[in-house]
Parts: C-alpha cells; sequence; structure tokens
C-alpha cells in the first residue's frame, strides 16, 4: 500500500494548482460583477440561496450535525490512523498540508472579517444546528478546508493506474467532499461562498503540502518503528479526548471515530511490541 504512495506522489505534478487559481480568479471575477467585495454587500449577494439551501438541508438534522463532524481535524484524521503503519507516506504529506491549511485559515478568517449567517440575517432567521456561531470568522470555512484537505491527499494518495478507475475515484471522493462541505449551509454556519473557497483553499493546501514534502521529506520518521511510541501516546490520548466528546454530545459519528482511534492503537501496540 505504500508503495502505491509513493508512486503516486512521485508522478504527482504541482501545475494541479493552476486548477484552484483559476477557480479562485473566478470567484473574485464574480463578487466583482456584483460589487459584492464589502462586508455588508457579500453576504447580501447570497442571502437567498444561502436561506434556501439551509432550509432544504435542514431536513435532516441528526445526519447534518454528524457529518458535519469531520469538518473537525480530530474527527476526520481519526479514520486514517492506521495509515500510519500501512502508508506513512501518506500521513508524511498529510502533517505538511495540514499546516499549510491551518496557516492559510489562520491568516484568512481575521483579514476579510466576513460575519457568520446568524450574525448577519439574525438566528430567528434561519436554522441552526448545534452551536450558534455568532463571529465574524465565516470566511473561508474551516471545516471545508479541513475536509478538502485531507480527502485531496487521500485522492492522490490512492489514485488508480487505470483511468476509468481514477474517474470513479476521483468523482466519488469530491462527491463526497461536497456533501460534507453542504452540512456547514445546512447547520447554519456558513455562505456558500465561504464553503466553495474553503473547498478551493483545502485543495490548494494539500498540493502545496505534497508538493513540500515531495522535496523536503520532512516527515521521514513516521514509518520508522521506534518512534510507534509516540503514535500509541497520541491515539490514546485522542481516544480520552473522543470519550469526553461522546459524553458531550452523543453523536454516532464520535463512536465510529473513537472505534478506529482504538483499532489503530491495538495494531500499531501489537507492532510495536512484537518488534
Amino acid at each position: 500500500m505504500n508503495k502505491t504512495v509513493i508512486e503516486n506522489f512521485a508522478r504527482f505534478n504541482s501545475s494541479l494548482l493552476y486548477l484552484p487559481t483559476f477557480l479562485l480568479l473566478a470567484i473574485l471575477s464574480f463578487l466583482c460583477s456584483r460589487n459584492a467585495l464589502s462586508n455588508e454587500a457579500y453576504v447580501n449577494c447570497q442571502k437567498e440561496l444561502f436561506l434556501f439551501m439551509n432550509s432544504e438541508l435542514a431536513e435532516y438534522p441528526r445526519t447534518l450535525y454528524n457529518l458535519t463532524q469531520l469538518g473537525d481535524a480530530l474527527i476526520i484524521l481519526s479514520f486514517l490512523t492506521i495509515f500510519i503503519i500501512y502508508a506513512p507516506k501518506m500521513w508524511e504529506s498529510l502533517i505538511t498540508a495540514s499546516i499549510v491549511s491551518a496557516i492559510l485559515v489562520g491568516v484568512l478568517k481575521p483579514l476579510f472579517g466576513i460575519q457568520r449567517p446568524a450574525a448577519a440575517f439574525g438566528p430567528e432567521n434561519l436554522t441552526i444546528i448545534g452551536r450558534k456561531l455568532m463571529g465574524s470568522n465565516s470566511f473561508p470555512s474551516g471545516h471545508s478546508v479541513t475536509v478538502f484537505t485531507v480527502l485531496t491527499v487521500v485522492l492522490i494518495a490512492f489514485m488508480p493506474k487505470k483511468i476509468k478507475y481514477q474517474i470513479v475515484w476521483s468523482c466519488s471522493i469530491f462527491l463526497f467532499g461536497i456533501i460534507l462541505i453542504l452540512t456547514r449551509i445546512g447547520v447554519g454556519a456558513h455562505h456558500p461562498i465561504d464553503i466553495t473557497v474553503g473547498a478551493i483553499v483545502g485543495y490548494a493546501s494539500a498540493i502545496i503540502g505534497i508538493a513540500i514534502n515531495k522535496k523536503y521529506n520532512i516527515w521521514g520518521w513516521i514509518g520508522n518503528k521506534k518512534f510507534y511510541p509516540v503514535f500509541i501516546l497520541l491515539f490514546f490520548a485522542c481516544s480520552i479526548v473522543m470519550i469526553f466528546k461522546i459524553f458531550e454530545a452523543n453523536l454516532v459519528i464520535f463512536y465510529f471515530a473513537l472505534l478506529s482511534l482504538l483499532i489503530s492503537l491495538f495494531v500499531i501496540t501489537n507492532l510495536y511490541v512484537k518488534k
């Protein structure tokens, strides 16, 4: 499995950054054409679309609230912990890409200061599922960035060789990602352009992360068994955090994430003991 990842990353071309660059310029052109570069104009130009999508998606509150948790790095990465053992090369790029995405989100959110939907339209005018977010840090959607950062790395890492399977694999990953980021509208946390730009930034973060790791190999120690105790402690700590999350909000997704962590913890501990 790790061999497949290595081969795919070896064929990787950073020209894939052309697509997100083009899409971001297209969105900027759209906003300019609507004179929607100010905070108020930005939220108002997509108000009707947001309220329609929020109303329609909110028909499935429990499903939305579970799926939207996958935008939390701890949750989505919990499902991939087993690949630290079987495909450490993927995790090397995943860590770098996650750092890139965290930096971009940390810069962009305060830079633009866009109001959340509840702050812009009033919480009484939309459906809010879960925590009510009222700040001015809506753009871009951090959850969407996280989702597409992780899914893009997974997409490239495990890309099949045959074209027909590549199409199916790519469409499946992107469809799953779109479903996940749409939940941010359904729970009343983000505007449509927030999640769109978030997805693009996440995709770009993954490409940049893979390119950096391909050149510098920063995390090459991850596949070394002598460092397994680090991951054993990390998986154990994350499992404890997940248990607290279950007590706080009894969601099915947390049980699956915990199960994934415990399986990874068992496998990596067993391999280290037998070393």
